[in-house]
């Protein structure tokens, strides 16, 4: 198979994998954290070059499932208001946070929970009533019980 039919596979093979294609996420990493593809590949706990392997479609997968969690880890830290707004300090330590973890990773887990739970509940509560909350919990139950979970807690909260 020649080499540009193989990156259309592999670039295939991620959306169905991981949503999108690796690169457009780690780019949008670089560009959210204002960092170097190399720094980012060391944040993550990969080579450049696999990285850039991974980002061109030269390779399909990230086989490290905990540069996946990293990866993960990074993009949910992104949601951190001071993060978000670019404050350098809060980049700094949420890439040395991430550097710094050692997920364990196992079949049926790939902890990604990097955003405190405080915060999403205290987001909820600032857009919705406590009865709200709840209500919305009780419709979510059968179909989306971990969502209903968190809206429950956060109506129980406020």
């Amino acid at each position: 198979m020649e080499d540009s039919k193989i990156v259309q596979r592999n670039i295939a093979l991620q959306r169905e994998w991981y949503g999108e294609p690796l690169g457009d996420r780690v780019r949008r990493l670089v560009v959210a954290f204002d960092v170097s593809q190399a720094y980012l590949a060391e944040v993550l706990g990969i080579s450049a070059p696999m990285l850039s392997q991974v980002m061109s479609g030269r390779r399909a997968k990230i086989g490290n499932p905990v540069v996946l969690a990293r990866m993960i880890m990074l993009e949910r830290k992104c949601l951190i208001p001071e993060v978000a707004a670019g404050h350098k300090d809060a980049l700094m330590a949420a890439l040395e946070d991430v550097k710094d973890a050692r997920p364990t990773v196992g079949r049926d887990n790939i902890p990604v929970a990097a955003v405190d739970d405080r915060m999403a509940l205290a987001a909820l509560r600032e857009v919705a009533e406590d009865e709200d909350l709840t209500e919305a919990a009780k419709r979510l139950d059968d179909d989306f019980p971990a969502i209903a979970d968190l809206l429950r807690r956060a109506g129980a909260q406020g």
